[in-house]
């Protein structure tokens, strides 16, 4: 299982690692300028000239598709670090106060998870009326952090109890000290695991957002692309294909990469799984 660990670790860090050297590189190296339109060369297909061929609008596609790399990761990212915090705070002081805190944030917790997370970004959206980058992180995050918060709840709830712990009280520390600098740190690989999963899964719902037309405007992305795809099907199916395939090797690598680091940072699962 320590190879299959490893195995996926290099596979699915490739992967990413080539996406975000993508998304940082290759609107400097693309062939065209994404606003580059062309109605002379609408909906062709793959050439010598265009790679992977043009859109609706005669845009070169790979140039779209590597600009749309760039979109992906700025929202997986940012909601990643955005419902990290929120969920890594509150969890911990859920976790280590317990009593009316825990259960107030927890009765939170339950509440952010009873819906369907997709589905409230949809209707943040359109309250706000303004589907730009802002809005989808801000709507992503505000059900991603609940999952969070969870995870670090429960790893406070058995760190408190540890001997160092009393160790702290003992010399006089301040309860929030020792909770952010002794418990926490204890507690932040399955919240590094957790967060390339949330990474996944924020492309994917940037990509669903963009394909209802509820993504980031005027700005290239791969959703948007299948979305185009899916109304051109049956005469150019490239302009689903390519997107698409971008879409499955970058989740396909974050998974990856997090299966083999749950693996490696988990000493139980890998236990379970031998």
């Amino acid at each position: 299982m320590k190879r299959a660990a490893n195995l996926f670790i290099v596979v699915g860090g490739v992967l990413v690692a080539a996406w975000m050297g993508i998304a940082l590189l290759g609107p400097v190296v693309s062939p065209f300028p994404a606003t580059g339109l062309d109605i002379l060369e609408q909906l062709q297909g793959p050439s010598s000239r265009h790679w992977f061929g043009t859109d609706e609008n005669g845009a070169d596609l790979l140039t779209l598709i590597l600009h749309g790399a760039r979109i992906a990761l700025v929202v997986g990212g940012s909601t990643v670090l955005l419902s990290g915090a929120v969920g890594v705070l509150v969890g911990a002081l859920s976790g280590y106060f317990g009593g009316v805190v825990d259960a107030v944030f927890m009765r939170l917790t339950d509440v952010v998870m009873a819906f369907p997370g997709i589905l409230l970004a949809i209707l943040i959206i359109f309250v706000t009326q303004n589907p730009s980058l802002f809005s989808v992180v801000l709507a992503l995050s505000v059900t991603g952090w609940a999952g969070y918060a969870r995870i670090v709840r429960g790893q406070v709830l058995s760190e408190r109890e540890r001997p160092y712990v009393e160790a702290a009280r003992s010399l006089g520390q301040r309860e929030i000290w020792i909770l952010f600098v002794h418990v926490l740190p204890n507690c932040m690989a399955p919240v590094l695991i957790q967060a390339t999963f949330g990474l996944a899964g924020a492309i994917l719902a940037e990509a669903a957002l963009s394909f209802l037309g509820l993504g980031p405007q005027n700005t290239p992305s791969w959703g948007a692309l299948l979305d185009q795809g899916v109304t051109y099907f049956l005469l150019t199916p490239h302009l689903a294909i390519f997107p698409g395939i971008a879409i499955a090797l970058t989740v396909l690598g974050v998974n990856l990469l997090g299966d083999g680091l749950r693996d490696r940072l988990d000493p139980r699962h890998l236990a379970v799984r031998e």
